[in-house]
């Protein structure tokens, strides 16, 4: 076998057609190995070990001419051990590239992947863990991607619908069995039509980067379900892929491919704040072997412990200039390479700490300020982490969006009857001015979201008081425990129609409030047909019937999916609820001002008084101005839209609401009634009185230019 010196970079292994090249960074290494593994007669693992000859700036790198997509490696690092020094080099372990761009196999609970004895964690363990470990694999990056453009949804324009590849599509019916669970079944057409039914633009994917089961979930029967356990930045994690050896790469693209015709966004969560290696007692995989001090966060004053703000173990080292190498070419990979929209990122504020504190100023914002590749697309943050000083919500640099965490917790105590005051809930439903206006942001600055995956899913949000997470084994201490939830009477399912009734009512509520609220909405996979999971409010590790998406829909969950679908629809007709700016006045005043673009009102109709923002919020009246948007469209024309009243009744009585005075309106429709089964098709004059239901939402539409009278019986369906 030929042995060319090959190139510093790129990083990880290349083919170009001709052979390929190896390049791997270790500053601690004395020698490197790189490992090709083949199959033996037998069909056991047959180790080629190839002494890597070149070293610059601490990269050591080679060319193999004639090696082929498909081929099997992994790299031994000759180096010190000495944790007390922070430094884990171990040969015995055979290490993944940190820039694999496929990954086969997965990992078990075996001694040969730790570098300690397990009865006795003092004493070295030296196994070879070859044929215990997951393989790096070379591949192919050719793909025919035709006239692949990315869709480019201004923030303003996009409804994002997070997901998990297998819990979406496993039980679809009109999916083949042998595609669910996998890329192909994102791209397959009765995904799709159902997310442009739904009216969805961006789908945002629970992590697809190569994940590692946890050896203490294997122990106790369950897996990684989630998948915020990363290994590979780089690879599409293989176990939602149809093919073997490296097709998952060729699967990912074409599902990307699918979605961008159907013009859907694809936004990837990922996780680049730790590792699946854990902490000292974890296994060795990858970075834990090729330069733990260089890779990790270790504790100062004892290097063999590692600092840690995730709650996963470790915490990699932000400062190091070669973590954020890794980071920044795994991004620009996913977007130049794979077609991907943007990113969502996990535990965001640990990519700020530098040091201890989180620093908005920090190298990582910087140098994403700068990328001309990833500063292009979106860029969405889960403003917290588990350190001191974690939650940054509204915090972040002015080009990024943000999970809104508030926005969550005040309506779910909206919806409950918990209200926060009226300045509160206003500002939270108007874009959250007062967390983003500071910094020069706008309402696209707000993730708006009622649930996501961490948490119960909208429909156990009305139905259960309490977690029920004995399932997950760890005895009920697992998992959020103040959930803002309310079951309305009685815990969990039920055949009572009174409960039943206000249940479904109270879904309809939180999906209108999400889609009309100035900002971005996040709809969590499901909840656009009441999804449950059984009280379960943590399925991290739950892959089975709990945390997928049963897609046997009875009559409530089809006529939910018909309330979302127009909803949405209302969303994406009216701009005025999806301003680009946001209102003229305070974020305490709901943006009241006199430019007369909002207005806040009493249910009589009457002005709001200025005790009224700092007392509580159960019966409010919102009037939206269509004619003072005061923001041009993409050609520079003013936009004009409808006017609209929207009535919030969070009480448990009926309440009557009057419409105002003609300088409001002169006749309103109304084009929702979460309450009502027939929305009254006929017009409603200005000064007449509406009975909105309790804990339901009235929304009424008067257009800018007069309308006939309607005619005709009314609709079957909830809105006009």
């Amino acid at each position: 076998m030929e042995i060319w010196p090959g190139t510093a970079y790129p990083l990880g292994a290349t083919y170009d057609g001709s052979g390929v090249n190896f390049a791997l960074f270790s500053e601690v290494a004395e020698f490197v190995e790189l490992c090709l593994i083949d199959d033996g007669p037998d069909g056991e693992l047959v180790e080629t070990r190839i002494s890597v000859p070149e070293i610059d700036h601490f990269v050591w790198h080679c060319y193999i001419p004639g090696l082929q997509p498909g081929q099997r490696y992994g790299y031994r690092v000759h180096g010190p051990y000495d944790p007390e020094a922070g430094h884990r080099c171990d040969p015995s372990k055979l290490l993944l590239d940190p820039y694999a761009k496929a990954i086969e196999g997965q990992v078990t609970n075996d001694q040969a992947l730790f570098a300690y004895d397990f009865l006795d964690p003092t004493q070295r363990n030296t196994e070879d863990s070859l044929g215990k470990t997951m393989l790096s694999v070379v591949i192919n990056p050719y793909f025919d991607w035709s006239h692949d453009r990315p869709p480019r949804h201004d923030y303003h324009e996009t409804v994002i619908y997070e997901a998990h590849v297998k819990g979406l599509t496993m039980t679809h019916p009109d999916l083949p069995e042998e595609i669910r669970g996998t890329y192909a079944a994102i791209g397959h057409p009765v995904i799709i039509d159902h997310l442009k039914g739904l009216g969805v633009n961006a789908i945002e994917l629970m992590p697809v980067h190569q994940f590692v089961q946890d050896t203490s979930l294997q122990a106790k029967g369950l897996t990684n379900y989630w998948g915020y356990n990363t290994i590979g930045f780089l690879a599409p994690h293989n176990a939602y892929a149809q093919g073997e050896r490296g097709q998952q790469v060729t699967e990912f693209k074409a599902m990307v491919k699918a979605l961008h015709e159907a013009d859907i966004e694809v936004i990837l969560d990922v996780v680049y704040n730790h590792t699946a290696e854990g902490n000292e007692f974890g296994p060795t995989i990858c970075f834990r072997g090729l330069d733990n001090a260089s890779y990790y966060r270790l504790v100062d004053t004892a290097k063999q412990h590692y600092y840690d703000t995730t709650g996963t173990g470790n915490s990699l080292l932000m400062r190091n200039p070669h973590v954020l190498q890794l980071i920044m070419d795994s991004l620009r990979y996913w977007v130049t390479e794979m077609h991907v929209d943007g990113f969502r990122f996990d535990l965001a504020a640990t990519l700020a700490r530098q040091f201890h504190e989180v620093d908005k100023l920090s190298a990582f914002f910087d140098i994403i300020q700068q990328d001309p590749v990833i500063s292009q697309v979106k860029l969405i943050a889960e403003p917290w982490d588990v350190g001191d000083g974690g939650y940054q919500v509204g915090n972040f640099p002015p080009m990024w969006t943000e999970w809104n965490g508030q926005y969550r917790d005040t309506v779910r105590d909206f919806w409950r009857g918990v209200p926060a005051t009226l300045g509160e809930f206003a500002s939270r439903i108007t874009g959250s001015s007062d967390l983003y206006e500071h910094s020069g942001r706008k309402p696209i600055a707000s993730i708006n979201f009622i649930t996501a995956h961490d948490g119960f899913t909208l429909r156990d949000l009305v139905s259960y008081n309490e977690k029920h997470n004995a399932a997950n084994g760890e005895n009920g201490l697992d998992g959020e425990s103040h959930n803002r939830s309310w079951n309305h009477g009685v815990e969990g399912p039920t055949d009572d129609p009174e409960i039943r009734s206000v249940r479904l009512r109270q879904l309809r509520n939180f999906l209108t409030t999400l889609l009309l609220s100035q900002g971005v909405p996040m709809i969590s996979h499901g909840d656009e047909i009441g999804r449950t999971q059984g009280g379960n409010n943590n399925v991290y590790c739950q892959d089975n019937e709990t945390a997928w998406v049963d897609w046997q829909l009875d009559e409530d969950q089809l006529e939910l999916l018909e309330f979302t679908k127009a909803v949405v629809r209302l969303r994406r007709n009216h701009p005025v609820f999806r301003r680009r700016r946001f209102f003229a006045g305070s974020a305490d005043h709901g943006g009241q001002s006199t430019m007369g673009d909002i207005y806040w009102l009493r249910p009589s109709g009457e002005p709001m008084a200025e005790e009224d923002w700092s007392g509580d919020a159960l019966r409010i009246m919102v009037w939206l101005n269509g004619g003072a948007i005061h923001e041009p469209d993409n050609r520079g024309q003013m936009i004009t839209d409808d006017d609209f009243l929207v009535f919030f009744n969070a009480d448990d009585e009926e309440a009557a609401f009057t419409i105002p005075s003609t300088e409001w309106g002169e006749r309103w429709l109304i084009e929702i009634d979460t309450c009502a089964d027939v929305v009254d098709p006929g017009w409603h004059e200005a000064g007449s009185g509406i009975t909105v239901g309790p804990h339901s939402v009235v929304v009424l539409r008067t257009p800018r230019e007069t309308a006939p009278v309607p005619t005709g019986a009314a609709t079957s369906e909830r809105q006009v």
